[in-house]
Formats: C-alpha cells, sequence, structure tokens
C-alpha cells in the first residue's frame, strides 16, 4: 500500500487505519525513505523493541548482510513521527526499517553523507532522481523487508507487542 500526506499530519495512514480495506491487518511494515546514499552497511529497527517483529527484522537483516544498530537519534523519536504510527494508534503492532550510519566502504563516512544530504538536499529541487543512489543497497533493503513480510505471512502466531509495552493496547 502507498500513502500520502505523511508531512501533513499523517492523514493517508490515520485514514487507511481507521478504514481498512482487508482485515485483519496484522502488522505495518513501513519502508518510506530508505536513503541509498552510499553502500549501506546497517539498518536501525524503528519501532522494533516493541513487538515481536525486531527479531523477526533481524534475522531478515542479517540474511542481506546488513548488520543491527541502535537508533543514533533516541531524542528525535522517530518511531512515532511516520505512517508506521497510524496502525500503533490502531493497536497493531509496527516497525520502520531505517538506514543506518555505517557505510560498506570505508572511504565513506555514511553520518556525514546523511547529514550532508539533509541539510542540502532533502525537502528542496534538488532532491529528484539526478542525484546519485547505490541501487544495489536499495535492492537489499527491499528483499531484507520482503523476508521480513515472508516470516510474518508464515509464523505460527501473529506478530504481538511485548508485555507491558507502552504501545500494547490496554
Amino acid at each position: 500500500m502507498a500513502v500520502t500526506g505523511e508531512e501533513k499530519g499523517l492523514q493517508g495512514s490515520e485514514y487507511f487505519a481507521r478504514h481498512p480495506t482487508v482485515q485483519p491487518i496484522v502488522a505495518d511494515i513501513n519502508m518510506d525513505m530508505f536513503l541509498m546514499l552510499y553502500p549501506v552497511a546497517d539498518l536501525i529497527a524503528l519501532g522494533g523493541e516493541h513487538t515481536t517483529i525486531g527479531e523477526m527484522a533481524t534475522r531478515a537483516a542479517k540474511q542481506e548482510g546488513f548488520q543491527m544498530s541502535p537508533d543514533p537519534f533516541v531524542e528525535e523519536v522517530r518511531f512515532i513521527r511516520s505512517d508506521q504510527f497510524s496502525f500503533v494508534e490502531a493497536g497493531i503492532p509496527a516497525i520502520h526499517l531505517k538506514p543506518g550510519n555505517k557505510s560498506r566502504d570505508p572511504k565513506i563516512d555514511g553520518a556525514a553523507t546523511t547529514k550532508e544530504w539533509l541539510r542540502r538536499i532533502y525537502h528542496s529541487p534538488a532532491d529528484d532522481m539526478n542525484q546519485p543512489f547505490d541501487f544495489a543497497s536499495g535492492a537489499r533493503y527491499a528483499e531484507t523487508n520482503l523476508r521480513l513480510v515472508r516470516a510474518i505471512a508464515n509464523a505460527t502466531q501473529r506478530p504481538a507487542w511485548k508485555k507491558g509495552d507502552f504501545f500494547a493496547p490496554k
């Protein structure tokens, strides 16, 4: 599913989470804004600590050669600032895999590259298809998410909130 209006208040995802066209929805896997700025070596699982999806995502990522890293921007509470949060509010376990700051190329500082891209290009006219992309990282990311979706679909139990989790439905 593709939604719109994220930066206008999660409008598309909120509408769908409140008025789903399919039932039941057992999980939300957000693939928004995977930056392919360099050969990505690690992923960050936003929300992975809240549900059983986190362990599944770690396995899927490792199968595609990604390391898992902790969120370097915890203070930004990114888990509640993107479309997956509409599903969380509806009680649906969710995760959002983001690129980390590690590059597979030791000559590239992933953190510096990302910071500079956010400063100069993000939400500007230069944020277009003419910029360089590492499509191999994008392919590995897509395969990671496909592995995760398959793991969820083939599991004997639905994804679940961890006992006592803040976001778990009361």
